[in-house]
């Protein structure tokens, strides 16, 4: 049974690479052309593939559905939250969670520093988008119109001498976050605040999400803060693959 089901599922990314006759799925399974039928047979009936009118197979819509309705169910903050925790454990310093929604970068998740000196900062709470760090990656990854359109038509304050202060500004740093893969925010909102941040990227490739660590420089100084980025990004990749199913989940120690 686990030889026909491994068989059946080696089907689907052969037909990812395009659509594919019966005697092409025989010969990239290595079994007899009635074997494959009857797979394809299988495959076909749950949606799974279909059978175009020129008796070439392709995947199926149920196959697309499927994936789609995994994606909307699928819960960033569940998935990174044992992630955020063990990172934090680890610095000590506080760690964010962020995304992009209707025009807004907003914390969805957070875990306290363990330190007296904590930052102020809600989780729902929509980040001072033109200098934070997270609202840099997320707005770095949207596709090159719509990044200069929403730069545009935000607002710059000037929170510190360090604030982003036009679009071009903001346009050019965009740009360099995107071709580094990482942000940071070196007392841009508040002088005593420094965060680093990293990317959470989808089975697609585009950032879904935005992490980060920041803490006050009465604890850590930038260049302290800054060594942490290794584990900010690792931390960062092992939330992406989990969340596109890249790579298995990782018990806890």
């Amino acid at each position: 049974m686990s030889q026909t089901v491994d068989r059946a599922l080696s089907i689907l990314p052969l037909l990812a690479e395009g659509p594919a006759d019966l005697g092409q799925v025989a010969d990239r399974l290595g079994v007899h052309k009635s074997t494959a039928l009857r797979l394809l047979r299988t495959l076909h009936e749950h949606g799974l593939v279909y059978r175009q009118s020129d008796q070439r197979y392709r995947l199926g819509a149920r196959l697309f559905a499927l994936a789609q309705e995994a994606m909307e169910n699928l819960d960033i903050r569940e998935i990174a939250h044992p992630h955020l925790v063990r990172l934090n454990e680890r610095c000590g310093h506080t760690v964010h969670l962020a995304v992009y929604e209707e025009g807004e970068v907003l914390y969805i998740d957070k875990v306290e520093s363990r330190y007296p000196v904590r930052m102020y900062s809600r989780i729902g709470k929509p980040v001072a988008i033109t200098v934070a760090a997270v609202a840099k990656l997320l707005l770095a990854d949207l596709p090159e119109p719509e990044r200069r359109s929403v730069a545009e038509k935000l607002d710059y304050p000037l929170y510190t001498a360090r604030s982003t202060p036009n679009a071009p500004a903001f346009l050019r740093e965009l740009e360099k976050v995107r071709e580094q893969g990482w942000a940071t925010d070196l007392g841009g909102h508040e002088e005593s605040i420094n965060c680093v941040a990293a990317p959470i990227r989808g089975a697609d490739g585009r950032v879904v999400a935005a992490m980060s660590v920041s803490a006050p420089n009465v604890v850590v100084t930038a260049d302290e803060l800054l060594t942490l980025l290794p584990q900010v990004r690792r931390t960062a990749d092992d939330i992406s693959g989990e969340y596109s199913g890249r790579t298995p989940v990782k018990e806890a120690p």
